[in-house]
């Protein structure tokens, strides 16, 4: 007796409709993660931006302001920057700019939380005092 194909093509669309889910889902933590690595990469560098304002200046505001405008893309609500120094002119000033991140994608942040808290610090010489 001749077989027929149309209990493969049934199991095939079963099958399919079983694991696009989990593609989905697999494919949307990456764009998370490559939004993660983007905003990690803009900290680094609103830390080195503040630590370069921190070492020739004294007004934590310029200091903040020099931050987060090498970060463009990142939310000022959630970021803070603080310096810290020690002596006077050529010891160390350093910056540490901290960035509460949200995940953005759908269905992520049901799967493993609400966000994560970026950190980087940078140092500078002190060119005044």
């Amino acid at each position: 007796m001749p077989r027929s194909d149309r209990g493969s093509v049934g199991s095939a669309t079963v099958e399919f409709a079983l694991v696009l889910p989990l593609v989905l889902v697999v494919v949307l933590a990456l764009v998370q993660v490559g939004l993660l690595v983007r905003d990690r990469l803009l900290v680094e560098a609103a830390a080195r931006a503040g630590a370069r304002a921190a070492a020739v200046q004294d007004d934590p505001d310029a200091i903040a302001s020099a931050a987060l405008a090498a970060a463009p893309g990142l939310d000022p609500a959630r970021a803070s920057v603080e310096t810290t120094r020690v002596g006077e002119r050529g010891s160390p000033v350093t910056v540490r700019f901290v960035y509460e991140e949200a995940f953005r994608v759908p269905l992520v942040g049901w799967l493993v939380g609400s966000g994560v808290t970026l950190t980087a610090e940078a140092a500078a010489r002190q060119e005044f005092g």
